[in-house]
C-alpha cells in the first residue's frame, strides 16, 4: 500500500538500523491491514456499520411520530363569554330589593362579587355563578346561578343565607354554608354544610351532603387556655 513502505540499502548486519526500520514498518503495516479487515467485515455483517441496503426499516420498538392534535380535542370547551354580574343581579326579579340596594362598590368600582363559568346545566353557553360577599369581613350573604335562555340569562338557584358560598366541581354545584353556634365569631364558626346539587330536567336536585365540625383547639376558637399562675411573692 502506497505509504506504507520502507527504503532497503543493504545489508547492514543482524541487527542494523536498516533492519529495525524494515521489521517496524513491517509490523505497522500488518496491524494497518487487521483494522481495514476489521472495518470491512462489519459492514458487511451488520455491527455496528451501516450496510448498503436502501433505506433503513423501523425497528420494533422504535418511538412512532406523535400524532397530530386533533379537532375532537376542545369540543367539549365552551366560550366563556363574559357577562356583568351587577347587571344580573340588579336586574333579576327573584332577588330582593334590599339586597339589591346594599350591594354597593367597597372601593371605587370594586364590587364584593365573585363569579364563576362552567357547566352546570348542559347547555351551549357556560352557566354563571354570583357569590355575592360583605365588604368588610368577605362573608357570603347569597348565591345565585344563571343559565342562559334565548338572549338572556334565567335564574335557576339562589341561597340567601348567612355565610353561604358556591362553587362548580366537575360539573356540579357545591355549596358551603358556614354553621355558628351561639357566641360564635364571624371569623370562627363552629362548622359547615357542604351540599351538592346536580342538575336534572330543568332543576337542581340534591345529590350529597356533609357535615363538618371544626376544632375549637386551633387558631382563635374561643376556647380559653388555663389559668395562669400568678408569680408568688417572696
Amino acid at each position: 500500500m502506497r505509504g506504507l513502505g520502507a527504503r532497503y540499502d543493504g545489508d547492514d548486519g543482524p541487527g542494523g538500523p536498516n533492519r529495525r526500520i524494515l521489521k517496524a514498518a513491517s509490523i505497522t503495516a500488518v496491524a494497518v491491514l487487521a483494522a481495514v479487515g476489521l472495518f470491512l467485515s462489519a459492514c458487511s455483517t451488520g455491527g455496528t456499520g451501516s450496510r448498503d441496503e436502501g433505506a433503513a426499516r423501523a425497528e420494533v420498538g422504535s418511538a412512532a411520530p406523535a400524532p397530530s392534535p386533533s379537532g375532537s380535542a376542545s369540543a367539549g370547551q365552551m366560550p366563556a363569554e363574559r357577562v356583568d354580574p351587577i347587571a344580573l343581579i340588579k336586574g333579576d326579579p327573584k332577588i330582593g330589593e334590599r339586597l339589591k340596594a346594599d350591594l354597593k362598590p367597597c372601593v371605587a368600582d370594586a364590587y364584593p362579587v365573585d363569579t364563576s363559568y362552567g357547566n352546570l346545566t348542559g347547555g351551549t353557553s357556560p352557566d354563571v355563578v354570583v357569590n355575592v360577599m360583605t365588604c368588610g369581613d368577605a362573608v357570603g350573604i347569597g348565591t345565585y346561578v344563571y343559565r342562559e335562555v334565548g338572549d338572556g340569562y334565567r335564574n335557576v338557584f339562589m341561597a340567601e343565607d348567612a355565610a353561604v358560598y358556591a362553587t362548580i366541581d366537575r360539573g356540579d354545584l357545591v355549596v358551603t354554608k358556614q354553621v355558628y353556634a351561639k357566641g360564635d365569631p364571624v371569623a370562627y364558626p363552629s362548622g359547615e354544610d357542604v351540599i351538592t346539587y346536580r342538575w336534572a330536567g330543568n332543576r337542581f336536585s340534591q345529590h350529597d351532603w356533609v357535615h363538618n365540625d371544626y376544632s375549637r383547639a386551633v387558631g382563635d376558637g374561643g376556647i380559653d387556655g388555663p389559668p395562669t399562675a400568678e408569680p408568688s411573692g417572696s
